[in-house]
């Protein structure tokens, strides 16, 4: 438990300092509808410095400078829904997850903007600050609430497609901004599901964790490529599991 008690205090941390700059910092683009702010790299520094001098010999993927895989990996996002902290939006965190020879072992995500640490190890249930967090229970897709992610690295076609399918199911559907918070939300049960068909390892690697401790289920993120090159990903409960693995057309890991 040294790794999850020290990951928990660190992006706590790190949270705060990047709250220091909400809304405020610098701004430049990477690509088309993908925002880097100066805070984003100040934070991953700083995560990065940390985890070097506290755990030497494992390897650090983090998404603004990159990294390399190992047995005992970090995946860190410094601030996940980058595009609403550059506005000042409150939808937004640090995200960090360890992978242990490709299982996904501890996951924690702070956000700063309501003072929330949600984290989980494996074996040892998900956690908001004190509170037990469990999957919601609803069983009917005409009830549910499904956050469908968009990337720019899947045609527009296929995500419109996607939201389609989606509502013609019954299903509400929204898109907050951050995919990290978005699994987070799942693993609450503040939603019964989150889909996106291409999200990066350190976007949804503490929030895989955090699902799976608290009852859900999703899809086999890790499979392949999944830490370097991303993969499609869909969280749920185990009664919507078939179902939405149907609709989006990803396989859920029971």
């Amino acid at each position: 438990m040294v790794r999850y008690d020290f990951c928990r205090a660190l992006a706590r941390d790190a949270g705060k300092l990047a709250h220091t700059a909400f809304g405020t910092s610098a701004v430049s683009l990477k690509g088309r509808h993908d925002v880097v702010t100066e805070m984003d790299r100040k934070v991953e520094r700083f995560i990065r410095a940390a985890l070097a001098k506290r755990f030497p010999d494992d390897a650090i993927i983090g998404e603004e400078d990159g990294g390399t895989s190992g047995e005992r990996l970090w995946l860190i996002d410094p601030i996940d829904g980058t595009a609403n902290y550059a506005r000042g939006l409150p939808r937004y965190c640090v995200s960090i997850g360890y992978v242990e020879r490709g299982v996904p072992l501890l996951g924690v995500i702070y956000d700063p903007s309501h003072d929330w640490l949600y984290s989980a190890a494996k074996g040892d249930g998900a956690w908001l600050d004190g509170r037990r967090l469990a999957v919601s229970d609803a069983a009917d897709i005409g009830r549910a609430t499904v956050e469908c992610g968009w990337s720019t690295r899947r045609p527009a076609q296929a995500y419109v497609d996607l939201l389609a399918r989606v509502m013609h199911a019954g299903a509400a559907i929204r898109r907050a901004g951050s995919g990290a918070l978005g699994l987070a939300d799942v693993a609450a049960g503040r939603a019964e599901a989150y889909a996106e068909l291409h999200i990066n390892a350190w976007d949804c690697a503490a929030g895989i964790v955090l699902v799976t401790e608290a009852g859900g289920f999703v899809s086999d993120f890790f499979a392949g490529d999944g830490v370097r090159s991303g993969n499609p990903l869909i969280a749920t409960n185990a009664a919507l599991a078939g179902k939405l693995a149907e609709i989006v057309g990803v396989p859920i890991v029971r």
